[in-house]
C-alpha cells in the first residue's frame, strides 16, 4: 500500500509539473504571438521604413557651380570632370600600410601624403579625402584591377574649379577651397548646412565668395539600393541638383590683362570707373596670384612664398590698400574752397618754394617756388604752398565734411566682400583713435600737410577713382558695382543686375567746370603733358607723389638713400574724354617716385584701349614695364586682334579633365558617389574670348 501511495504522489507531482511546463509553453507562445502581432499590425509602417533604410542610401548630389565671365562672356571661372583617388579613413584600415601599398600602383607623392595629412587633421574619420587627384585613365585601370585588395578606397569623378586665365583678375574673381570647421560653422548659422551636403568646396575670396549663394546652386539627392556590404546595387529614385547662376562682370579682361602686364614687377592698384554708371572697368592689384593653386589645397611651400613675400601678394591693393593721396587730393581741396567759399578761382597766392607755420616750413617746389598762382595754376603746376594755405583757412573738420560725402574714408558699398574705409582724419576722430589725453588733441600744424594729401590722409584706390567719377560727373555719385548681370541656370535668362540711383552732392555746374578745365590743363601743359603728347582725345588729370615713410625735420628726400619698399609712391587720377567722360580711374605704383614718370603712362594706354581699340605695341609693353615710357612708341597694335593669354597650367585647357560620358562608363565610377556622372557644361552660350572697346 505504501508504495502504491508513493506511486500515486509521484504520478500527481509530475501531472503538475507537466501542467505547469505547458502553463509556460502556452504563456510563451501567447507573449511571442502578442510581439509578432504587435510588430506586424502597430509597427508595420515604422519596421517598414527602417528595412528600406538597411538597403536604401540616400546620397546628396552636389550642383554644377556657376561660371563667372567678364563683359564680352569671357569666361574666367569654369568648371571640368576629372577622376580622384579617395580614401574613407574609417573603413580603410591602417593609413600608412593603405597608402604605401597604393604607391605601387599610382604615383602618391610627398606633397600628395602632406595634403591628406592636413585634410585628415580638418576631417572627421567618416569624410572621403582624396590622396591624389586628376588621375589619368591609365592610373584609373590599374587601380580598378586591384581594388579589392582596398576597403574603404575608391576612385571617384569629381567636378573641379578651373580659372583660365590663372594670375589675370585673380583678386577679383577670387577662389574656390576645401570646407573647414570655420565655414562649417558659419554654414550652420546661415541655415545653409544641407545645400552644402556633397560639397567639399566653398568660395574663400573675392567673386567666388561674395556671390557664393547664386554660384553654388541647390544641391539633388539621390536614393540608391544597396548591397549588405554597403555598395550601391541601382538608383531607385532622384531629384536631381540645379546648377549655380553664372555671374556676368562689369571689368574687360583684357583691359585688366593689359594693365597688369603694364606694371611688369612694380607693385600697384588700378581701379578704372564708368562714371555714369559705377561699372568697374578695371579692377588690378599687383603682384598676383594663380587662384589654381588653391583648388586642391594649396601645398605648404606655396603658401609659404605668397604669404611671406614683401610684396604681399595675397593682399587686394585695389580694395584693401590704404595710401596717402598726394597731389591726386588738390583738385578736391580746390573744389572744397569752391563750394565752401573760401577762395575764388582768381585767388592768387604766393609760391615762393616753401610755406612756415607755428615754426616748421613745409616745402614746396624748391628755393625758387613757383610765383603767384591761381586756382587753375595750382592744379596745373601742383602748387604745394596753395594747398598748405587753404588747409589752414579751411581747418581739419570743414575739409573732412566736404570729402566724406565724396566717399573719402568711407565704404564706398562695392558688391566684393573686404572692403577698408581707411582713414578721412577729423578731431572726433583722433578723439576717438588715440587712448593718451595729450594724443587726443587736434593740433593746428597737423591740418596743413592734409591740404596735399599727407598726414593722416589714408584711401584705397577705389575710394580715390570714386571721388574722381564724382568729381568728373558733376558731383553725381554711383555705388561701384562688379555684377552687371546673373543667368539663371534652369531657365537660360540673363536678368541684368541694377545699380543703385545716384547721389547728388550739390555741386555747382559752374565750380565742376573749372576744376575740370584745370584738369584737363595738366595733361596740357602741366605734370602729365609728357605722357599724353599726340593724343587723339582730351583728357583730364592729376599727378601726385605720397610718401611711403615719413622724412625727418630738416632732412631733405633722397630716393637713392632709402630701400626700395621706402621710396615715394606714384599716383595719377584722370579721366577721358574730357568734354563727356566715359572712364574715370586711380591709379598708384607704388615706390615708383613721381605720378608723372610712372602712373601717367599707364593711364594713356588704359584711354588709348577704351577710346581707340588700341593696345600697346610689343616696345612700347616692355619699355611700360621697366618704368622707362612716357608718349607711346612703335605703332599700337589693334586692341580686338590681341589674343588673351589663356594660363598654359590650366588643367582643364590641358587635356587632363575626364569627359561627362567617360566620367558616366568608368567602371568605378557606378559606385554611389554623388559626382559619379558629373558634367561641365558651359552655362552661357559660348563666345569668342576677344575684347572690343567699350564704346
Amino acid at each position: 500500500m505504501a508504495e502504491l501511495r508513493n506511486l500515486q504522489a509521484d504520478l500527481a507531482q509530475f501531472r503538475k509539473r507537466v501542467l505547469v511546463a505547458g502553463a509556460v509553453v502556452l504563456l510563451a507562445f501567447l507573449l511571442l504571438g502578442m510581439r509578432l502581432m504587435y510588430l506586424q499590425i502597430y509597427r508595420h509602417d515604422d519596421l517598414l521604413e527602417q528595412a528600406d533604410n538597411n538597403r536604401t542610401t540616400a546620397v546628396p548630389t552636389p550642383p554644377n557651380r556657376g561660371q563667372i565671365l567678364d563683359r564680352n562672356g569671357v569666361v574666367l571661372a569654369t568648371n571640368y570632370a576629372a577622376y580622384t583617388l579617395e580614401i574613407t579613413p574609417s573603413k580603410a584600415g591602417n593609413l600608412e600600410t593603405v597608402i604605401e601599398d597604393l604607391g605601387k600602383i599610382i604615383d602618391i607623392s610627398a606633397r600628395d601624403r602632406k595634403q591628406f595629412k592636413k585634410l585628415r587633421e580638418e576631417s572627421k574619420g567618416l569624410d572621403s579625402l582624396p590622396i591624389r587627384t586628376r588621375l589619368t585613365d591609365a592610373e584609373v585601370a590599374l587601380f580598378s584591377a586591384q581594388r579589392f585588395r582596398f576597403p574603404g578606397v575608391e576612385v571617384k569623378a569629381r567636378l573641379y574649379r578651373d580659372y583660365p586665365f590663372g594670375e589675370i583678375a585673380s583678386h577679383v574673381i577670387g577662389y574656390i577651397g576645401r570646407i573647414n570647421q570655420a565655414d562649417k560653422e558659419r554654414l550652420e548659422e546661415s541655415e545653409e548646412e544641407g545645400n552644402y551636403r556633397g560639397t567639399d568646396y566653398i568660395g574663400k575670396l573675392g567673386v567666388e565668395q561674395s556671390f557664393e549663394k547664386q554660384l553654388h546652386g541647390i544641391t539633388g539627392v539621390e536614393d540608391v539600393e544597396t548591397s549588405a556590404g554597403g555598395r550601391a546595387v541601382r538608383k531607385l529614385a532622384s531629384s536631381p541638383a540645379t546648377a549655380g547662376d553664372s555671374i556676368m562682370l562689369s571689368i574687360d579682361i583684357k583691359l585688366q590683362q593689359m594693365i597688369e602686364e603694364m606694371f611688369g614687377n612694380r607693385r600697384g592698384a588700378v581701379v578704372a570707373l564708368d562714371p555714369k554708371t559705377g561699372e568697374v572697368l578695371a579692377f588690378v592689384s599687383k603682384p598676383t596670384f594663380d587662384p589654381n593653386l588653391f583648388v586642391d589645397g594649396i601645398d605648404f611651400d606655396s603658401w609659404k612664398e605668397l604669404s611671406e613675400s614683401i610684396d604681399k601678394p595675397l593682399l587686394n591693393r585695389a580694395l584693401r590698400g590704404t595710401y596717402p593721396p598726394g597731389s591726386t587730393y588738390k583738385p578736391f581741396m580746390a573744389m572744397a574752397a569752391l563750394q565752401n567759399g573760401k577762395r575764388s578761382p582768381s585767388t592768387v597766392i604766393n609760391d615762393a618754394g616753401s610755406w612756415t607755420f607755428g615754426g616748421h616750413t613745409f616745402r614746396s617746389h624748391g628755393d625758387g617756388g613757383l610765383g603767384g598762382v591761381d586756382m587753375y595754376r595750382s592744379i596745373v603746376k601742383s602748387s604745394n604752398v596753395y594747398y598748405y594755405t587753404l588747409a589752414n583757412e579751411m581747418g581739419v573738420d570743414m575739409m573732412h565734411d566736404f570729402m566724406k560725402p565724396l566717399g573719402f574714408g568711407q565704404l564706398t558699398g562695392i558688391d566684393i566682400n573686404g572692403e577698408v574705409r581707411g582713414v578721412l582724419p577729423s578731431q572726433e576722430w583722433k578723439r576717438n583713435a588715440y587712448k593718451k589725453p595729450e594724443q587726443k588733441k587736434w593740433y593746428a600744424g597737423e591740418t596743413i600737410s592734409l591740404g596735399i594729401g599727407q598726414g593722416y590722409n589714408n584711401f584705397t584706390m577705389l575710394q580715390l577713382a570714386q571721388a574722381t567719377a564724382t568729381l568728373v560727373n558733376g558731383g553725381y555719385k554711383y555705388k561701384p558695382k562688379l555684377i552687371v548681370a546673373v543667368q539663371d541656370a534652369v531657365t537660360r535668362t540673363k536678368q541684368a543686375v541694377a545699380g543703385s540711383p545716384p547721389e547728388n552732392l550739390g555741386f555747382l555746374p559752374e565750380n565742376v567746370e573749372i576744376v575740370k578745365r584745370a584738369m584737363v590743363g595738366v595733361t596740357q601743359e602741366g605734370t602729365s603733358v609728357r605722357s599724353f603728347a599726340g593724343a587723339q582725345y582730351l583728357s583730364g588729370g592729376k599727378t601726385g607723389t605720397a610718401q611711403a615713410v615719413t622724412i625727418g625735420k630738416g632732412e631733405k628726400y633722397n630716393a637713392s638713400r632709402l630701400e626700395e619698399h621706402q621710396r615715394d609712391h606714384a599716383l595719377y587720377i584722370a579721366f577721358a574724354p574730357a568734354e563727356d567722360p566715359k572712364i574715370a580711374l586711380a591709379v598708384v605704383v607704388e615706390n615708383a617716385g613721381f605720378g608723372s614718370d610712372s602712373a601717367a603712362p599707364i593711364t594713356r594706354r588704359i584711354f588709348d584701349y577704351v577710346l581707340l581699340n588700341q593696345y600697346p605695341s610689343i616696345e612700347d609693353m616692355a619699355a611700360l614695364k621697366q618704368g622707362k615710357a612716357g608718349a607711346p612708341i612703335g605703332k599700337p597694335r589693334i586692341a580686338s586682334e590681341v589674343p588673351l593669354n589663356l594660363n598654359s597650367k590650366s588643367t582643364a585647357t590641358s587635356g587632363v579633365a575626364v569627359s561627362a560620358t567617360t566620367a558616366a562608363s568608368a567602371t568605378v565610377a557606378a559606385t554611389a558617389t554623388p559626382a559619379a556622372t558629373p558634367t561641365a557644361t558651359n552655362i552661357l552660350a559660348p563666345v569668342t574670348p576677344t575684347a572690343q572697346p567699350i564704346r
